[in-house]
């Protein structure tokens, strides 16, 4: 049998409170099956948890998160959804490289300065 969350284990699986997963229902990023008040989550709403979860940690906005799963649903193959999956893993590699970049610069910046200081207090010892 295929595994089924309810609504308290999705969020201890994932390790996202109830209000997270709420919000992800309401913007459509999961649809779980409802028996009377109870959620069910389902190995599809489970794979799409794992991609959203994923891409977040990656940087992605939840538009472009909702957008991507979309493309599957149209394109069960999912020639379209890898396609925009490498146009958009592109564009967050030259986003994250560039906040690397910035830093780095603040990192080496900071260095500096703490250095200078810690010099001049060393020369009136």
């Amino acid at each position: 049998m295929a595994e089924r969350l309810d609504f308290k284990a999705m969020c201890a699986r994932f390790d996202v409170t109830p209000r997270t997963l709420r919000h992800y229902e309401y913007i459509e990023l999961l649809a779980p099956a409802r028996v009377g008040r109870t959620r069910y989550y389902g190995p599809r709403e489970i794979a799409r948890m794992t991609l959203i979860l994923r891409g977040r940690k990656f940087g992605f906005s939840l538009e472009e998160i909702r957008q991507w799963l979309a493309l599957y649903d149209a394109d069960p193959e999912g020639t379209t959804q890898k396609q925009a999956w490498i146009d958009l893993a592109d564009r967050q590699l030259d986003e994250l490289l560039e906040r690397r970049r910035h830093l780095e610069a603040a990192i080496a910046e900071l260095t500096s300065l703490r250095d200078g200081v810690r010099d001049e207090l060393g020369n009136r010892s």
